[in-house]
């Protein structure tokens, strides 16, 4: 590892849908998706960044969180839904030090986790599209953590401080990218996909209200209203990758948004956003939620006073 200390340079929010990849020409929403990567693309290339960091809602654990260590993970993938669409083939660069470096620090921090690399172990969807549209020549090493079913917002930003922890252990220059819909309601019978839309005027006006939050640089502010968004336009994964995004990044609201891109992908709310960091910004408008620096285990919310002391 790296004497220096490293750094977060800026992070992304990006759709986990591969439909963009596969069938661009399908719909002029998914081919604006993919024409709007590579703009996000030519932004990261320009950073100097030497890392990609991701946390993807479509990697899904129950034990605890994993990391990716295969330092090189090649198959291929027919997604569960669009395998008519055809199958993704991936040959992936990705950065096993770091991985071992972010398990450690979570640890560190209380969580139970462990790397991968495992020949043929399963890439999700969601990185597997995220690299193919920002970094299909493997010019910067990739990093993926799973995204765990049953952890709750505490838990999930101890392991975004983990990340922050080991990125400024390691030296690395990184970019924190979270994998992961707006509103998560599908169609579930077949499109025309040149019809496809946002599931229901509300999932789309909750997503907008969530991405004029987010080109205000207001990240922690949607971190803290993902709860209700949720409730609302059923969130993807309860919007953990916004928890993560906004603990790994910094956990306030001096950043520097841009909207890239919203469009429908089958039903979901499919965003591309940047943020960096900047000296001024919304400032603390809406901070109520509790933060964690440790993960202590699950709290007993349904154990009584008179329980605990019996």
């Amino acid at each position: 590892m790296s004497a220096a200390a490293g750094e977060l340079l800026g992070g992304y929010l990006m759709p986990y849908q591969p439909l963009p990849v596969l069938a661009p020409e399908a719909n002029a929403g998914w081919a604006s998706l993919a024409a709007n990567a590579a703009r996000i693309r030519a932004e990261i290339e320009a950073s100097g960044a030497d890392l990609l960091l991701l946390f993807s809602t479509r990697w899904v654990s129950i034990i605890g969180h994993q990391m990716q260590a295969d330092p090189k993970p090649e198959w291929w993938v027919v997604d569960e839904d669009f395998h008519e669409f055809g199958t993704l083939h991936y040959s992936l660069r990705m950065d096993a030090e770091f991985a071992t470096a972010y398990r450690d620090a979570a640890r560190a921090r209380g969580l139970h986790a462990r790397t991968v690399a495992y020949q043929g172990f399963p890439i999700d969807v969601g990185t597997i599209t995220t690299l193919k549209l920002l970094n299909p020549d493997n010019r910067i090493a990739a990093s993926v953590v799973s995204c765990n079913a049953y952890s709750d917002r505490a838990e999930t930003l101890v392991l975004g401080k983990a990340a922050a922890d080991a990125v400024r252990a390691s030296g690395r220059k990184a970019i924190a990218i979270g994998v992961s819909a707006l509103s998560n309601r599908m169609f579930s019978r077949w499109i025309d996909p040149a019809q496809d839309r946002i599931h229901s005027q509300k999932d789309d006006e909750w997503n907008r209200k969530l991405l004029e939050l987010l080109a205000e640089g207001r990240l922690e502010d949607v971190s803290q209203l993902a709860r209700e968004f949720s409730r609302q336009a059923n969130g993807d994964s309860r919007m953990k990758a916004i928890w993560w995004l906004a603990a790994t990044l910094g956990q306030h609201n001096q950043y520097t948004g841009t909207v890239f891109d919203y469009q429908p992908v089958w039903g979901t709310g499919a965003a591309m956003v940047g943020l960096q960091p900047a000296e001024a910004g919304s400032g603390d408008l809406e901070y109520d939620e509790d933060d964690a620096e440790f993960f202590r285990g699950d709290r007993n919310v349904l154990v009584s006073q008179s329980d605990d002391e019996s």
